[in-house]
């Protein structure tokens, strides 16, 4: 079937899932939170802030109201940054059916909660319906996808009939989606990834050789697998697209976002600084606290995360951290 599909958060990703999707023969609309955004796209079929150079379809109808672009939807694709989820649901919810697909595209846990995306969405739903949500993640820079060039991902969901529904729903030319029933493990790795990207981007900012990016590559996967079992996902995701796939993309990929954090972090200069400079979301900065705070209450040992929350939140030198990583007691792999 070809559905209504909305879009809601015209960041890069969003933008891109708009184009995409667009490729096939769906209805497709993008909720944008600002204004001035949605005018310019609507005028000149470009985002220009968050995806520069490449045209939106004028078939992809671009709006501020999330009533319009809801009405009618049938697959709900949620593409906000991971701190404003609860927010913008919030916002949603007098629009929202039972009969809704909800598909989770954010990469990130909930600061005050702990709770994975789909649990958010689950939690704000909760007083009118129990939502179907399911999850897409993988290795997907933004305007790589939006350009059209190969890009492989997966969806997850505990319930077959709904990831086998969505990924013949969601699959376009080039775009191709796998399905992954560890929708626990895909939600976990897609967020804490991110945070070992800003660890490796500051060895790289650090002047440090390969050696020490593959070593904490590594070692920062074994850290997302522990998390991952301990939180009740499989072991063998993060084998896949969404766990060594993801990782390596945002680790050495030169369009990762949380990689510069990282290497401007390691050059020297202060994480407001930083992030007051970029115009798009490093979700690892913010997801740093709520990995740490979960990895505690389960007494999952994770150092690298801990070390990079405290270079984030603490005033750690990224040359301390990093010492204090290689100077930790010896024991097995």
């Amino acid at each position: 079937m070809n559905s209504t599909i909305a879009i809601i958060g015209a960041g890069g990703w969003g933008t891109a899932l708009a184009i995409t999707m667009a490729r096939r023969p769906h209805r497709v609309r993008l909720w944008a939170y600002e204004p001035y955004l949605v005018e310019t796209m609507i005028a000149t079929r470009e985002n220009p802030i968050y995806l520069p150079s490449v045209r939106v379809p004028e078939s992809v109808l671009i709006s501020t109201s999330i009533r319009d672009v809801l009405e009618g939807a049938r697959i709900v694709v949620l593409a906000m940054p991971s701190h404003v989820y609860r927010h913008v649901l919030t916002q949603m919810l007098p629009f929202l059916r039972t009969d809704m697909l909800f598909v989770s595209a954010a990469k990130g846990i909930e600061n005050d909660t702990l709770m994975r995306m789909s649990e958010v969405v689950a939690d704000v739903a909760k007083p009118r319906f129990v939502p179907q949500v399911a999850a897409i993640s993988g290795p997907t820079f933004a305007p790589e996808v939006a350009r059209g060039e190969p890009t492989a991902l997966v969806v997850a969901s505990p319930d077959e009939q709904l990831r086998l529904l969505l990924q013949g729903e969601l699959s376009a030319p080039l775009f191709r989606l796998y399905t992954n029933s560890d929708l626990i493990g895909v939600e976990i790795s897609a967020a804490v990834k991110n945070i070992i990207a800003i660890a490796a981007g500051v060895v790289q900012g650090l002047g440090l050789g390969s050696n020490a990016t593959a070593a904490l590559i590594t070692r920062g996967l074994a850290e997302i697998t522990r998390l991952v079992t301990a939180c009740g996902g499989k072991r063998e995701t993060l084998s896949g697209l969404a766990g060594l796939g993801d990782l390596v993309l945002t680790a050495y990929g030169s369009l990762s976002r949380n990689r510069r954090v990282g290497i401007a972090l390691g050059q020297g200069q202060n994480i407001d600084d930083v992030v007051s400079n970029m115009h798009m979301v490093a979700e690892g900065v913010k997801t740093a606290k709520s990995t740490v705070a979960l990895a505690r209450q389960l007494n999952v040992d994770m150092p690298i995360a801990e070390k990079m929350y405290s270079v984030l939140y603490e005033g750690l030198k990224p040359q301390d951290a990093i010492g204090d990583l290689m100077e930790r007691k010896l024991k097995e792999e």
